[in-house]
């Protein structure tokens, strides 16, 4: 009797484990920010998209594919050349998700890795249209516009294939080794050439400020030579007599001076 109980025990959890197995097969789940297109081995892929949650399937006939819809980052690299020849090295970073609704259609055209097999392609083709039309010099003076072009016309060409992008930027951007050096050393000759501007110009102020003082020196002697005829020689010695009292002066508040008075050849004042 107790045989047959664990016996039938057995067969209830066999059944029990049984269908639990298949009900697991029967769910699956899609996290935040993703999305399910569900392939029909008997349909092929449903044009529907499911949602965020945990959801039923048939299993071994239908198989769920999971896409990231969130927005991803991605650098791309390209090398390019400019309106006037010269090779540009440019990184475009891109932050892209596909079209919710499009993702049935981007599984059929293109695939899981969507990203892999378009963004390189179409990055590389607007990069090099859009560089063509300036040259070396408006790349670095107008970026901005540059920058604002490649974004209008890349998400316009992103948009044909079910992506969206949130934002698209120049985050690189340098030229050949030859260019380079052709910049920098026409930056030294503008900087010498300014250099030597600033000399030529001091020494013009220079010219002008000696012309201006010797103009003044002439001047004030003309007027003192007219003073004198006029006045005599009483201001030269009024001048005189202004300059011994101040050295009088100064000799006095000297300690390292000695007076003598008049008539006397010793310090103690003593008689010859």
């Amino acid at each position: 009797m107790a045989a047959k109980v664990f016996e039938s025990i057995g067969k209830f959890g066999l059944g029990l484990a049984v269908v639990g197995g298949v009900v697991n097969s029967a769910l699956y789940n899609v996290d935040a920010g993703h999305r399910a297109v569900i392939f029909d081995r008997f349909r092929g892929v449903q044009d529907m998209v499911v949602g965020e949650g945990t959801h039923f399937l048939i299993p071994w006939v239908q198989k769920p594919i999971i896409f990231d819809c969130r927005s991803r980052p991605r650098n791309i690299p390209v090398i390019t050349g400019s309106k006037d020849l010269q090779n540009v090295n440019i990184t475009l970073r891109i932050l892209f998700r596909p079209v919710t609704a499009q993702l049935p259609r981007i599984f059929t055209s293109i695939g899981e890795d969507y990203d892999e097999r378009v963004l390189p392609s179409i990055t590389t083709e607007i990069l090099k249209s859009v560089v063509a039309r300036f040259d070396a010099g408006e790349l670095i003076t107008q970026r901005e516009l540059v920058s604002r072009q490649v974004s209008e016309d890349l998400t316009e060409r992103a948009a044909t294939f079910g992506l969206i992008l949130d934002d698209v930027s120049l985050t690189h951007l340098t030229f050949g080794k030859e260019f380079t050096e052709a910049v920098e050393m026409k930056q030294v000759a503008q900087q010498e050439a300014e250099r030597a501007r600033f000399i030529v110009e001091k020494a013009e102020q220079q010219k002008k400020a000696a012309v201006i003082s010797a103009e003044g020196d002439s001047k004030a002697a003309e007027l003192i030579a007219n003073s004198l005829a006029t006045a005599g020689d009483g201001l030269i010695e009024l001048r005189k007599l202004e300059a011994a009292e101040d050295i009088a002066y100064q000799l006095s508040r000297s300690r390292n001076v000695t007076y003598l008075p008049s008539g006397q050849s010793v310090l103690l004042q003593l008689p010859q």
